[in-house]
Parts: C-alpha cells; structure tokens; sequence
C-alpha cells in the first residue's frame, strides 16, 4: 500500500498538518531544536486524520485499525540509522519468564508476543499489520512504513546473554529484552527512502496560545470523554480469594462447567461485582431488559443483565458471548476452562463496557489491573 504520507497528500488531508502543527509547539516542553510530539498525540493524530479505530486505550498489540491493518504507531528520536524501541511489556510473566534461559528464554518471549498479535488479529479482525513511524531528527520529521511480523520462533538465532538482559535475532529483526524491566524491544531501522516533514519550532508558542484564545473569546469544551460511571464501566473477568485474582470454575466464564443439570459449552456469563451497581445505579438498564452490545469487529449483539442481584452480563443467545469471548478472544476448546494464567498471557484479565447517548453498549479488553484502577482512581 501507499505511504500514509502519500495517501494524506493525495487526499489533501490534515495528517501532516496536525503533526506539524503539534510540532512546532515543542518549546512547550523542551528547548531542543528536535521536534517534540508525545506520543498519546501522534496516536490521536493518526486515528483522526485516517478515521482509524484507536485501539491504543485497550493495551493492544496494535495502536489503531485502519480498514483491517492493524497500525503500530511509534514516535521517537532518531539520532543514527537504528532505534531500539519497546514493543511489548511482561510484567504479569516475569516470575515465569525468569525460569528461562538464553535460546529457551527468547523462544517463550517470542511465544508471548506472538500470542498478544494473534489476539489482537482475533478481536479487531486485523488481516495485515505494519509499523508506522514518525522519527524525529533536529528541525524536522522522517515518516515511514516498516514490517509488522510476529517473531520467527523457528529462525532464532545469535543469542547473547547479559547481566542485564537478552539478545537474539530472528533472521528479519532485532531484539533485546531487559530482565529488570519485563520489557522486548525491537530494533527499527530507518530507511534511505522517507517523507521528511521540515518542523520550524516556535520561539515563544506561549504567546501564540493566549493570542488564540484571546481572539477565540471562549475556550472549546472538551467531547467525548470518557467520564467514569456514566459512560463505562470496567468489569473483571476474575474473582479475588486470599488477595489473589482467580477465574471461578463453575460460573461466569466457566459457567458451563458448573454442577447439576446437563449445561452447553456456550453457557457463561461476564460477572458483575456488586460494587458496580452500588456505585452506579444507572449505568446499565434494568434486569432483564435487553440493549445492543457491539464487539470491537462492529458486530452486535443482544444482551441483557439478569440473574440474582443482578449480576451477569449475558448474550441472547447466550453462545453468542462464548463463540466471541471463548472460541474467538481467548482461543479455548471446548470444554477448556478460562483461567488466571491464560488471561496474564494475553495481557489483559478485564473487560470495558461503554455506552453512547442512545443506550447503546460497546465491549472491548481492558488490560491487566484496569478493574482495580477503575476503582481506586
């Protein structure tokens, strides 16, 4: 496909407009003559220049989707040809990885990587991922297109071992991972072929700001926030017992495995914690009474909160949540039980229930520890 550069200029867009722009404001934080765009922006900038669906909040392998692609967006300094930049976090598996050395060690951080890409493939229905890139040089951004494979465990190669950390190559890419960190890194190289984007930075971008809104009389309100309790939710997936996070075996995920009458592989429910409804009352409709819940692919299903004390989120038909959550997102058999480890795994144990104007509900994952911080912050 075209560069994305190539594909705004064609299109007359504001992609390049935007990062500029953003830019040229960088003595806002820095008095560097290298351009400062932090990243949350550039991710933003991307999204709503492209009309790509930002995936950055969920964790993901992929920063957007755009038509199918799934985007890793990086930004980052580039002072010679190569940057060795983080591409995945295993803080939740460090005591795991930690009984692995050299060529083993790389063969399960490539196995855990990979695992995250295919989620990522498996929820947002990604057929082909790159990188996109915004290196930034003194007065000036380099913008490019890179590979996005998932690491050939089968050609690892040149191992080195470190006090500090691991080496290996793939035969495509380089990568490193830091042992105190929990933390892979990639190395990028930057091509001889690049759009470059001259950036004038701003002496005084203090001045520009109170001129703007001096002659604008009013500052912009600020839209579609994400405002806690009144249009989402995060829900767990888990159960807590004896301060540790456990997924129960007869209920919820695992509804289907519980005691009594003969039960369907695609009986499970997403658990509601009491807390939820305590704290916010409104949220969801009333017991019983059926919504639209879209998945992050667009589909949409029926739903509802039912059973005592309202405390399932379920599907009409009920497989329709186990053939999405089960077979699709978690990738179990049936018959599998959804567990702690599996979810550590793939890098998220929680799922974010948000609703529009209309009453309508989207799902999607949330990563490790989102319940928690939903509840503390």
């Amino acid at each position: 496909m075209k560069s994305f550069a190539e594909i705004d200029q064609e299109n007359n867009g504001n992609y390049l407009k935007l990062l500029s722009a953003s830019a040229k404001l960088s003595k806002l934080f820095s008095e560097s003559q290298v351009p400062y765009i932090y990243y949350r922006a550039a991710e933003n900038i991307f999204c709503r220049s492209f009309e790509a669906e930002n995936l950055s909040r969920g964790d993901s392998a992929f920063d957007a989707n755009y038509n199918s692609v799934g985007i890793g967006l990086k930004t980052f300094i580039c002072n010679k040809q190569v940057s060795t930049e983080k591409v995945a976090e295993f803080n939740k598996l460090s005591k795991q990885l930690n009984g692995f050395k050299g060529k083993d060690l790389a063969h399960k951080l490539s196995e855990f990587r990979n695992e995250r890409i295919d989620l990522a493939n498996r929820l947002y229905d990604i057929e082909n991922s790159l990188y996109h890139i915004v290196a930034r040089k003194s007065n000036e951004l380099l913008l490019f297109e890179t590979d996005y494979h998932k690491i050939d465990i089968d050609n690892i190669g040149s191992v080195k071992e470190s006090s500090s950390g691991l080496q290996f190559h793939d035969g495509k890419n380089g990568y490193s991972y830091n042992y105190s960190k929990s933390t892979l890194f990639r190395k990028f190289e930057i091509p001889e072929k690049v759009f470059r984007l001259p950036i004038d930075i701003i002496s005084d971008p203090y001045t520009l700001l109170l001129e703007l809104f001096e002659e604008s009389k009013s500052v912009p309100k600020a839209t579609n926030l994400f405002l806690k309790g009144e249009n989402f939710v995060i829900l767990p997936l888990y159960g807590i017992k004896e301060k540790q996070k456990f997924v129960f075996e007869k209920s919820g995920l695992n509804q289907w495995n519980a005691n009594g009458r003969k039960r369907d592989f695609g009986e499970v429910y997403i658990p509601i914690p009491s807390i939820i409804h305590q704290l916010y009352p409104n949220f969801f409709p009333k017991r019983d009474q059926e919504f639209n819940l879209q998945i992050p692919t667009g589909e949409i299903f029926k739903a509802k909160v039912c059973q005592e004390n309202s405390k399932a989120l379920m599907t009409n038909p009920n497989k329709a949540l186990s053939d999405w959550l089960l077979r699709k997102v978690f990738d179990l058999k049936e018959g599998e039980l959804a567990t702690i480890e599996k979810m550590e795994e793939l890098g998220f144990d929680s799922v974010i229930i948000s609703k529009d104007n209309s009453g309508n509900f989207k799902i999607d994952k949330a990563k490790l520890d989102s319940f928690d911080d939903f509840l503390n912050n």
